[in-house]
C-alpha cells in the first residue's frame, strides 16, 4: 500500500506540483544573476516564474479537457437535463452540472436568464449559478497541484454543498416573485422556441476545445499575472508575522476579513490561487484562504451588479447572504479542522 501512495505521490509531484520546474528555476536564478538563495528577491522571483509557467502549462491542458466535456452539455442539453428532475434532486443535478459547465460568475447571469426562461424552478437555476463558477475540474487540478487532493476534494464537496442547500433555500421560500418580470416573460415558451441543437463531430469538438483555450486565455492571462504577482510579493516580502496578525488562526474575525476582502475583487480562481498559496506559506489557515477564494469566484461585485439587473432586491439580497454565510461557516470548519487537510 505504501509502494503505490508513493507512486501516486511522485506523480503528483511530477505532474501537478511540477517540483522538477521549482528545481530548474531555482537554479537558472542561483547559477545566471547569482542571487542569494535566502534573499527576498530570489524568493519572489522564483515564485512568479514558477507559477506563471505551471498555472499556463496545467490550464492549457484543462482548459482543453473541460471544454472537450464541456461540448457535450451544451446550455440547450442542460436545459433539457434538468428539467426531468425537481426539488433536491434538481438542485444536486444542478449543482454537479454546474461543475461540467464552467462559467465565470458574470458569463453565468445570461445561462441563469435562458435557465429561467425554459421554466426552470427557481432554486435548481441557482444551484447552477452558485457551483459554475465555484467548482469546475480545472480548479479543483489546480487546487490539488498548489495544496493536496484532500483540500481539493474537500473543495468540491463543500462548494456543492452550498450551491444544493442555497438552490433548495431560495426553491423553499418561493422566491420566484422577485425574479425582473422581463426574464419571466415567456417562460414556458423558451422552451419550445430553443433553436434545435446541432450535433458535434469529433473534430468539432476538438476544434471547440483549443478555441476555448485561446479565448479563455485571452480572458484570464492577466488576472494571473497580477495574482501570481500579489502572491509573489507576499511570499518574498511581507513578514509572515504582519499576515498572521491579520489572517492568522488566532485572529477569530480572519475568515470574516478574508470574506469581506475577497467581495469586491474580480477574477476567477486561476487568479486567486497564487495568492492563496503565497498566504498558506506565510502561516494562513487553509478555511481563511478558502474563504477568500470562494468569495471572490462566487460573489464577486461585478457579478452581483450584473444579476441586480434580473433579479429584485430581496432576492439579490437573499442569494448573497446564504452563499456569505456559507462561505464563512466553510472557513471556520476548515480552520478548526486544519491539520487533517494539509
Amino acid at each position: 500500500m505504501q509502494l503505490i501512495k508513493d507512486f501516486f505521490t511522485l506523480l503528483n509531484d511530477i505532474l501537478l506540483k511540477m517540483t522538477w520546474l521549482q528545481e530548474l528555476i531555482d537554479l537558472f536564478l542561483l547559477n545566471l544573476f547569482g542571487l542569494d538563495e535566502n534573499s527576498y528577491l530570489f524568493n519572489t522571483l522564483s515564485f512568479f516564474i514558477y507559477d506563471v509557467i505551471k498555472i499556463f502549462i496545467l490550464l492549457a491542458v484543462l482548459i482543453y479537457l473541460s471544454s472537450y466535456i464541456q461540448s457535450h452539455f451544451t446550455p440547450e442539453r442542460t436545459k433539457r437535463i434538468l428539467t426531468k428532475f425537481k426539488g433536491t434532486s434538481g438542485n444536486i443535478i444542478g449543482a454537479l452540472l454546474g461543475t461540467v459547465t464552467p462559467f465565470c460568475s458574470c458569463s453565468s447571469i445570461p445561462i441563469f436568464i435562458g435557465f429561467t426562461k425554459a421554466g426552470l424552478p427557481i432554486g435548481v437555476t441557482f444551484s447552477f449559478l452558485i457551483s459554475s463558477p465555484l467548482v469546475d475540474l480545472a480548479s479543483v487540478i489546480l487546487l490539488a497541484s498548489i495544496f493536496n487532493w484532500t483540500i481539493a476534494l474537500a473543495y468540491v464537496v463543500v462548494g456543492l454543498v452550498i450551491a444544493v442547500i442555497g438552490g433548495t433555500l431560495i426553491d423553499k421560500l418561493h422566491m420566484e416573485k422577485y425574479v425582473e418580470e422581463f426574464v419571466m416573460e415567456g417562460r414556458n415558451k423558451q422552451a419550445s422556441s430553443d433553436a434545435i441543437e446541432i450535433q458535434q463531430t469529433k473534430r468539432d469538438r476538438h476544434i471547440y476545445a483549443w478555441e476555448q483555450v485561446k479565448e479563455i486565455f485571452n480572458k484570464v492571462w492577466l488576472y494571473i499575472l497580477i495574482g501570481v504577482g500579489i502572491g509573489a510579493v507576499i511570499h518574498g516580502y511581507i513578514p509572515a508575522s504582519l499576515i498572521q496578525a491579520i489572517l492568522g488562526e488566532d485572529n477569530p474575525f480572519s475568515v470574516f476579513i478574508a470574506t469581506i476582502v475577497g467581495i469586491p475583487m474580480y477574477a476567477d480562481i486561476f487568479g486567486t490561487l497564487p495568492i492563496a498559496e503565497a498566504l498558506v506559506s506565510k502561516g494562513v489557515g487553509i478555511g481563511t484562504v478558502l474563504a477568500f477564494m470562494m468569495a471572490v469566484t462566487a460573489l464577486s461585485l461585478p457579478s452581483i451588479i450584473l444579476l441586480k439587473k434580473v433579479v429584485k432586491t430581496k432576492l439579490l439580497v437573499t442569494f448573497v447572504t446564504i452563499v456569505t454565510i456559507g462561505i464563512l461557516i466553510t472557513g471556520y470548519i476548515f480552520n478548526i479542522f486544519g491539520s487533517f487537510f494539509i
